[in-house]
């Protein structure tokens, strides 16, 4: 029975780190792909450290309710606390599972604090794939609703 939970901890492990995305500066959707993006110029203000917080989907919460349902399946001697248990351990797995897979994909960010060239001062919230420093002349490049800085 270890060994069956052990393949289901595992399972659930590269399933929630299948579901991360990225939000970084240099990854691109494929809708994005031969689509027009606005460019836009300016220099950086300043930068700060920020989290980006994990993915909270599903998948996390009915992986651990499974896992757990399983686990609690084996306790107890009757049908009656082996029915209690599953239950228990179901929810007790699905807590654990949803904040495991927030956990997992919690992301280390950066805020592009930018002067554009017409004056105007914005901030921008991405992955930490980047170093930006302040004064350094900067591209924001807008498609779909998401603006991206680079360099």
């Amino acid at each position: 029975m270890r060994f069956t939970k052990l393949i289901l901890v595992s399972a659930m492990a590269a399933t929630l780190g299948a579901c991360a995305t990225s939000n970084s500066g240099d990854v691109y959707s494929r809708e994005d792909a031969r689509k027009v993006q606005t460019v836009r110029m300016g220099v950086v203000e300043g930068v700060r450290q920020v989290k980006l917080e994990g993915t909270k989907s599903p998948v996390g919460t009915i992986a651990g309710a499974a896992v757990g349902g399983i686990a609690g399946s084996t306790v107890g001697g009757n049908d009656k606390v082996s029915a209690i248990a599953t239950v228990i351990g179901a929810v007790a797995g699905a807590v654990a599972g949803a904040a495991i897979e927030e956990g997992v994909t919690r992301e280390d960010g950066i805020e592009i604090t930018v002067k554009l060239d017409n004056g105007t001062l914005i901030a921008i919230v991405q992955e930490a794939t980047d170093k930006f420093t302040p004064g350094e002349r900067v591209r924001l490049i807008e498609s779909n609703g998401n603006t991206r800085v680079s360099h």
